[in-house]
């Protein structure tokens, strides 16, 4: 059993930066692959970003290429995604998700979730 949870979400004016942070309780972190999804208000949960159980492979989905980083400790059971140049489309709660299996854009794949933090921008 993993439990996730989630921080750092907040109020940001739109071109600013915002730094998620995903704790993980349990030994096995390491094995897991990670994601970040969304959720907007009257939207489906979009994937956002995903880091392999290593850290030596990431994807991420193409509107926040470039401007999105997801990383992850390891040793702290901590998964990042750092957000740069936020926009009013950015806007969402922000969950973290675990995966024993694979990374993956699916969110078939993962197998835990956390409770979310709300991100909201100022334009």
């Amino acid at each position: 059993q993993v439990q996730l949870v989630e921080s750092g979400g907040g109020l940001v004016q739109a071109g600013g930066s915002l730094r998620l942070s995903c704790a993980a309780s349990g030994r096995t972190f390491s094995s897991y692959g990670m994601g970040w999804f969304r959720q907007a208000p009257g939207k489906e949960r979009e994937f956002v970003a995903a880091i392999s159980w290593s850290g030596g492979s990431t994807y991420y989905t193409d509107s926040v290429k470039g401007r999105f980083t997801i990383s992850r400790d390891n040793a702290k059971n901590t998964v990042y995604l750092q957000m740069n140049s936020v926009t009013p489309e950015d806007k969402a709660v922000y969950y973290c998700a675990a995966s024993v299996s694979a990374y993956s854009i699916d969110y078939h794949y993962y197998n835990y979730w956390g409770q979310g933090t709300q991100v909201t921008v100022s334009s």
